[in-house]
């Protein structure tokens, strides 16, 4: 099967709350709220409008930030998207009712305990989501022999890897810098968007738009998606400027040339299909100006929040909306909601990225207006698909 066909494996049985009933529906649904709310609190704090609440960031300063929109909010959603992508591909359940309940608490418990709790306690709760959650997909996996997606379950390792460095550059057990491992962080990520989209864009693009011909080169792939592994290398080991620069814009360079060949004005009229394609290429963007960073011309933030901004959050959203529509028995087919929210997180990112290349006001308003479109772009899912997440399929069938 396709990574999200939408072949139903073999019907199974399944009682309980609808909201349990498969992993995206809590993952989605407390990442789009934690997202709508750790950004004003975050902007709160930012400009000493309310005390710095979180006891971590006294270690590790602005890093608590960056630490939760990676491993709370983007970890969340690749969590739930797997669990869902995973019985689809397997015919094998995933987590559901009490463990799938089981792995949410431990995952609100960590968002609570980096916001509150003193390091070491932050740390001893935090870290273990990341196996607990891994764990079980790599049993399904194992079961189904699905040989070709054990690379998620080593990517989730390097990330819990990553995410016990940063507890222990809080602990002060390391004399890291604390964003060096959520850069790895974000680039670990970065891979699973990278790879996840070249199965599905070209995919999706020729099924939901009528006369497009996506045309996909699986070698043209594969050393697209090398040279974006060897360039987030090269940037976590310090390539020197002349070797990084030109290899990141080879890397930026394939990625738009794919996009181009996967017909990607053919969806200007299709919400659901354009914001992957522009998401997608906001991976490129973000390593253009990771090389002009390199070259000392901007600053690192910019290229890191074209990628988180840019790409991981707009590739969030429309992976979200599309995944509840679809595995709720509804048409794939974004209204004016769906358009506004793809049009906000879109305007957050160019923002965002504007404000670290230097145009802001002295108020920061640029920043507010951007931390603003964030907001209500993940708060416009939250109200919109709440009913959808929390209520039985409309075709009837489980998940």
């Amino acid at each position: 099967m396709s990574l999200l066909s939408i072949d139903e494996p073999p019907a199974v049985r399944h009682t309980g709350h609808p909201v349990w009933r498969l992993g995206f529906r809590p993952f989605y649904l407390c990442a789009a709220f934690f997202a709508a709310l750790a950004i004003p609190v975050w902007m709160a704090q930012y400009y000493g409008w309310i005390p710095q609440l979180a006891s971590v960031a006294l270690h590790v300063g602005f890093a608590w930030h960056m630490h939760e929109m990676v491993f709370g909010m983007g970890l969340a959603v690749v969590i739930g998207f797997l669990y869902t992508a995973a019985y689809n591909w397997t015919g094998f359940w995933t987590p559901v009712r009490g463990h799938l309940a089981a792995l949410v608490a431990l995952w609100l418990a960590g968002r609570l305990a980096m916001l509150l709790a003193p390091p070491m306690v932050a740390a001893l709760i935090d870290w273990p989501f990341i196996p607990a959650a891994a764990w079980p997909l790599l049993q399904v996996m194992r079961k189904a022999n699905n040989r070709r997606n054990y690379f998620l379950v080593g990517i989730l390792g390097l990330l819990a890897i990553t995410n016990g460095v940063f507890h222990a550059i809080a602990l002060g057990w390391h004399g890291l810098q604390a964003a060096a491992p959520i850069h790895a962080a974000i680039f670990l990520i970065v891979v699973i968007e990278a790879a996840i989209g070249t199965r599905i864009i070209p995919m999706f693009t020729r099924n939901g738009a009528p006369g497009s011909s996506p045309l996909v080169q699986p070698k043209l792939d594969k050393v697209s998606l090398g040279l974006l592994v060897l360039s987030a290398c090269g940037w976590l080991l310090s390539f020197p400027a002349w070797l990084f620069g030109p290899l990141a814009l080879l890397a930026a360079g394939l990625i738009l040339l794919r996009l181009w060949r996967w017909d990607a004005l053919s969806t200007l009229t299709r919400p659901l299909l354009w914001i992957m394609h522009l998401s997608y290429a906001w991976i490129a963007a973000g390593l253009v100006l990771l090389a002009l960073a390199r070259w000392q011309l901007v600053s690192s933030s910019t290229g890191f929040h074209a990628l988180t901004v840019g790409s991981m959050a707009g590739l969030i959203l429309g992976m979200m909306t599309r995944t509840t529509l679809g595995h709720t028995g509804r048409p794939l087919v974004a209204g004016r909601a769906e358009t506004l929210i793809f049009v906000l997180i879109q305007a957050s990112a160019f923002l965002r990225v504007a404000t670290a290349l230097g145009w802001e006001t002295e108020q920061g308003l640029v920043m507010l207006l951007a931390a603003s479109c964030w907001t209500l772009g993940f708060a416009s899912y939250v109200v919109v698909y709440l009913p959808y997440l929390t209520s039985p399929r409309l075709d009837g069938k489980p998940g």
